[in-house]
């Protein structure tokens, strides 16, 4: 018997690869779910439940939220990574580093092949089979969806057909739930001009604006690491700040991107601590930076958050990326002040050791210590002079 090891959800497509490899195809199959901090306790329980009714020889759940955060979410943070200026790439990043979470356990246990229930459509394809490739070389890919086209109903028509009589209804919308964010998928977002009701979102607004409330978030070197003056691991902090800013209905929009593939894709999406942590962080930066920091930082993010959109994490540009990162967070430290209201924030004002407003050599608009009139009017003079040469060409 071949050694398989499968990317298990427990939905549909998964389900199918563990009843026709375990029982058709005679494959010794281990069941692998990876949690990012989307997954429950409950959930996770169910899920290995339903793997060894199907079938699995082995389930396995491997639990990365930490490192996830540590190896990608913080990077995220530092770049201030929102794709198009509106996605934090919720689903992109943590299945990227699922696929290496599978991969690694699949070189562990020396599985002959690895199996993933991706269509041909997505951008989660290339991701699973790009880590699995380099990571574990030796391992046989299998995609049954997307090499014999399987539609919807031929999988539950299969499963029926052994005995599986699990509820296979299509939810009306496809929903990814992650500590970086939350996509929704439906029937809207396969056109150019609808919007998702309020009802698809998965957390619903219940304050008001009377319920308004002021929050303040310690940064220490570009990381979060109090909310309110508590004191908190960063995952712990996101899942915090994720209920309470979610109340709100904050973090909730549309992207609209290029696919991996060349076309382009629309999907809903809630991230109420990502948005909150990425806007507050961003404005502690604009007082703790100088402009050429910020300038070249911006660049490095937009990069950064293409390529790990783009499958490509394990490039060693990825490292050099994260590098300029973090040495740029050198004293991006200090406190932020957010409102939060119903479907929106407010950033208030931050306090900061390295705030540059606090310079004593000269305040923006007033006066200065550092240089004289005279000082002035030479700088403009020279500054202009390049402009002065450009336009008197005009004159002849």
């Amino acid at each position: 018997m071949k050694k398989a090891v499968l990317a298990y959800s427990g939905g549909l497509d998964t389900s199918y690869c563990l009843v026709r490899y375990a029982q058709d195809e005679n494959y010794e199959v281990h069941t692998v779910i990876v949690n990012s901090g989307g997954f429950t306790k409950e959930e996770v329980e169910r899920i290995e439940k339903r793997a060894y009714e199907l079938g699995s020889k082995k389930h396995v759940t491997i639990d990365i939220t930490e490192k996830y955060y540590q190896d990608c979410i913080r990077f995220m943070i530092y770049g201030n990574v929102l794709k198009n200026n509106t996605y934090p790439l919720s689903v992109s990043a943590e299945r990227m580093f699922q696929s290496i979470a599978i991969a690694n356990y699949a070189r562990q246990e020396n599985a002959e092949c690895i199996i993933h229930g991706s269509t041909g459509a997505g951008n989660d394809q290339i991701r699973f089979d790009v880590a699995f490739s380099v990571i574990s070389p030796n391992s046989e890919i299998i995609t049954p969806i997307r090499d014999e086209k399987l539609s919807r109903q031929a999988e539950i028509d299969y499963l029926v057909s052994k005995g599986v009589e699990y509820s296979w209804e299509k939810a009306k919308y496809s929903i990814n739930v992650g500590i970086w964010g939350t996509s929704v998928g439906g029937v809207e977002t396969l056109t150019s001009n609808q919007s998702l009701p309020e009802s698809a979102f998965p957390t619903q607004l219940t304050k008001t604006e009377a319920d308004s409330q002021i929050i303040e978030i310690e940064f220490e070197k570009g990381q979060p690491i109090s909310l309110d003056g508590k004191k908190m691991p960063a995952v712990e902090l996101i899942q915090t700040l994720n209920s309470l800013a979610g109340a709100f209905a904050i973090g909730r929009d549309t992207h609209v991107g290029d696919t991996i593939l060349g076309i382009k894709g629309r999907v809903g999406f809630e991230a109420p601590a990502p948005y909150v942590l990425i806007k507050a962080h961003h404005l502690l930066e604009k007082h703790t930076l100088s402009r050429w920091q910020q300038l070249h930082k911006e660049s490095v993010a937009t990069w950064y958050g293409t390529l790990l959109h783009e499958a490509q994490y394990l490039d060693p540009v990825m490292r050099d990326f994260e590098a300029l990162l973090e040495s740029s967070q050198e004293r991006v430290s200090g406190k932020v002040r957010v409102a939060l209201r119903p479907y929106r924030m407010e950033l208030l004002g931050i306090e900061s050791p390295y705030d540059y407003m606090q310079s004593k050599v000269a305040t923006y608009g007033e006066e200065n210590e550092a240089w004289d009139s005279r000082d002035a009017r030479g700088f403009i003079k020279i500054f202009g002079n390049q402009l002065k040469i450009h336009h008197s060409f005009d004159k002849k």
